[in-house]
């Protein structure tokens, strides 16, 4: 098991703020868990005792709409904390918590967090700077849902998808997401992703194989409004 103060992981979150001394602690402390792609790491409505830290992969934080679909709210990758609103907010999650390929995550304990939280102001300011973008990104969320169209969510997202993960040997897009996620991100119905990517195939901005894309013309998925 690696070491929190040697893991470059933590260079991705709050946790860089911690002494040397407090990471020691919290290492002596966390438990490692593998996550198969598809398996929940948590779901709405538990009571998460601590938070996790991503070590390596993607999952999806989705939310149950009253019609009973998902709809994801972000992606959570490598050097994320995941579960620090609810464990500081001392509430059940609003969020469910879904891989999207097999990942490593390192669960730290409520208490050590806590603790740290009183004792080190470096990491307060940390958690609560980066709870401050998350609201930032979720502002900007609620407008983009409101006023772009599909297509242009649609392309905004496999920009993304390319920006943030790269493409694998065959220039396809290593994070490889099904139809009905693809729906779940931008807000629509599964049918319209379907036909929404269909037509970015038939007109060239993009190419598929089964569930892999690969972006073919990627100014013209900047143009799409």
């Amino acid at each position: 098991m690696s070491k929190c103060e040697q893991c470059i992981v933590r260079q991705f979150n709050s946790l860089r703020a911690l002494t040397k001394e407090e990471l020691i602690r919290i290492s002596a402390c966390k438990t490692s868990k593998f996550v198969k792609k598809g398996e929940k790491i948590f779901e709405e409505g538990d009571t998460l005792n601590g938070v996790y830290c991503v070590k390596d992969g993607v999952c999806k934080l989705s939310k149950l709409s009253e019609n009973g679909k998902d709809q994801i709210v972000k992606l959570i990758v490598k050097g994320d904390l995941l579960g620090r609103r609810s464990l500081l907010g001392g509430e059940a999650t609003n969020l469910t918590a879904v891989a999207l390929n097999d990942m490593e995550v390192c669960f730290i304990p409520k208490e050590e967090i806590i603790r740290d939280l009183q004792k080190n102001p470096n990491f307060s300011m940390d958690v609560m700077l980066q709870m401050a973008q998350d609201l930032k990104s979720s502002d900007n969320f609620i407008v983009n849902m409101a006023q772009k169209s599909v297509k242009k969510r649609m392309a905004e997202i496999l920009i993304y998808l390319n920006d943030n993960f790269g493409v694998d040997s065959q220039g396809a897009l290593n994070l490889v997401l099904s139809r009905e996620d693809f729906s779940n991100i931008v807000g629509t119905a599964t049918e319209s992703a379907i036909r929404v990517l269909s037509e970015f195939k038939n007109k060239g901005y993009i190419a598929t194989m089964g569930k892999h894309i690969k972006i073919t013309d990627m100014e013209a998925l900047k143009r799409v409004e």
